[in-house]
């Protein structure tokens, strides 16, 4: 069976933890594995001290549940590993085990989504539900701390800068790097440097040269072809005499020094230029920038305006990104209205260098010129937490709703088959997500609801939602997709409108106002007498 985007070989059914199957063995002998049961997925805090989440990963999870099943080979493994007083008839029964009895309710992929409130519904037979645990996690877990953080840098650099994934060497592995470029995506990123992300998954791939090819050059001697034919179709011309002649023009305009230009630098671009006329972006950082990558990049540029081609940008690796994109923009515009070319002032700057949530931040504080940042590690590796910390709990077996009861408040969870309502506000906005046993009449709009706020047990609360949703749909019902899923590209911009109705209040990345997570007065009712119940 072929993993979900293709990116493992061999049966994922078995990518999970062993106590799974003993588990699965004590609930076969205990004659228990047949008994109806639930499961919730969520997480308990909100990732990177933020105020929400991005739900992902549902789309893998279902073409995961759609081919699980245990083949030979997967079977004799097991019995190689599991303790040799495990019954014969055990893995045979293994052997007729799939999903087919398994439904999934779960918010939209890509919708925001709190601590505490179930991401993902399962019900099943026990002992399956019980062996999807692990499997489920790892694909969501990562997923959704991926666009989330993402996210995160799409909301400080605004709406209007692209944003460009580069993190494939930093990530961890092959498969964390087809799974962080996928979830950038989600998360509000344009592009990715992944090219098998951008085959699979269709996101637009950007990249052009590294250091290594400007340093690689040393004199124009070594371009080769020399030759470029100009758009309008006349004779091939002899390009690096062009861009001779602009630069003494441009070296004259900005007072550099011809002879302080490094000749391999130009060389580069020239090479460059004439295998990819129509797509010519300078990486100017190799030396010095404004005394050679960007008198290089404009000799260049001008040359092949002059022939009918439009460079596409420059790009800066290193030193002061906002600085230095307000001093290549002034050239720009020099430029333009000195040579009397109008495009040539609005020319792209994308700017990389270890970009973090703080450097973005400190050039939004700065001011700058730059239209596209690329992000590698700070976004792939997600540094200021590794883990959403995602879990996934028993809420009900054989009709009885079942809790786990701890010391640690924050680990308790609710009993019972829920319903999540989304509470709406009069001004547009998401307030409170409510959990109510399935059983409930729902909350209507206009309707006083009455709620018990998670972590706040003292006394009730009132409110009076402007409008209501439910929050999860069914997505699989008896191992079946039972509505149309949505395409990457749609999970993308459901991720976006979203976010967009979220309160200010609630997406602020320092400090955000917390998002009310609150149970009916019945839920509350249920879980208060189990907890009185346990020992």
């Amino acid at each position: 069976m072929g993993a979900p985007g293709g990116r493992l070989r061999g049966s994922l059914a078995l990518l999970t933890d062993l106590y799974q199957f003993t588990m699965a063995y004590g609930y076969w002998r205990a004659g228990r594995h047949r008994e109806p049961a639930e499961f919730e997925l969520f997480f308990r805090r909100c990732p990177f001290q933020g105020g929400f989440a991005l739900g992902a990963g549902l789309s893998e999870c279902l073409a995961f549940l759609r081919t699980f099943r245990f083949s030979q080979a997967d079977i004799e493994y097991l019995e190689s590993v599991l303790p040799i007083t495990t019954e014969k008839a055990f893995f045979d029964y293994l052997r007729t085990v799939d999903a087919s009895e398994v439904s999934v309710s779960s918010a939209p992929e890509g919708s925001v989504v709190f601590s505490r409130v179930p991401i993902f519904q399962v019900k099943g037979p026990l002992l399956v539900v019980q062996l999807l645990e692990t499997t489920l996690l790892c694909l969501v877990n990562y997923a959704s701390l991926v666009a989330t953080n993402a996210a995160r840098f799409r909301l400080i650099a605004g709406p209007d800068k692209k944003l460009m994934e580069m993190g494939l060497r930093r990530a961890q592995g092959p498969d964390g790097g087809l799974s962080a470029s996928k979830y950038s995506y989600v998360g509000g990123f344009d592009f990715t440097s992944n090219v098998l992300a951008g085959k699979l998954y269709g996101i637009p791939v950007r990249g052009t040269v590294a250091h290594s090819y400007v340093s690689s050059f040393t004199s124009l001697d070594e371009v080769n072809p020399r030759v470029l034919r100009p758009v309008s179709g006349e004779e091939p011309v002899d390009f690096p005499s062009r861009v001779e002649a602009w630069l003494s023009k441009v070296c004259r305009l900005l007072q550099v020094p011809a002879e302080r230009v490094h000749c391999g630098e130009r060389a580069a671009f020239v090479s460059y230029a004439v295998t990819f006329p129509h797509n010519f972006q300078g990486l100017v950082d190799t030396y010095c920038v404004m005394r050679s990558g960007i008198p290089n990049f404009c000799a260049v540029a001008l040359a092949l305006n002059e022939l009918g081609y439009r460079a596409i940008g420059v790009r800066l690796d290193s030193g002061d990104l906002a600085r230095q994109s307000v001093e290549i923009r002034q050239v720009f515009r020099t430029c333009s209205a000195h040579f009397h070319v109008p495009w040539f002032e609005s020319i792209p700057i994308a700017v990389s260098n270890d970009v973090s949530e703080w450097n973005l931040e400190e050039l939004a504080q700065e001011g700058n010129e730059i239209d596209m940042i690329g992000v590698g590690t700070h976004l792939v590796t997600c540094p200021l937490q590794p883990s959403l910390g995602c879990v996934y709990k028993l809420v009900k077996v054989n009709g009885c709703p079942r809790l786990k009861v701890t010391e640690d408040e924050e680990k308790t969870t609710i009993p019972g088959s829920k319903v999540v309502y989304r509470l709406w506000d009069a001004a547009g906005f998401p307030y409170m997500d409510l959990m109510a046993l399935e059983e409930e009449p729902p909350p209507r709009a206009g309707k006083e609801v009455e709620f018990w706020l998670l972590g706040r047990n003292k006394e009730a609360g009132k409110a009076v939602p402007a409008s209501v949703e439910i929050l999860h749909r069914l997505y699989l019902k008896d191992g079946q997709i039972c509505q149309a899923l949505p395409s990457l590209t749609e999970i993308k911009k459901h991720a976006q409108t979203s976010l967009s109705k979220l309160s200010p209040a609630h997406k602020r990345l320092q400090d955000p106002e917390a998002y009310q997570v609150a149970m009916t007065q019945k839920l509350h009712a249920l879980l208060t007498d189990l907890q009185r119940d346990s020992p």
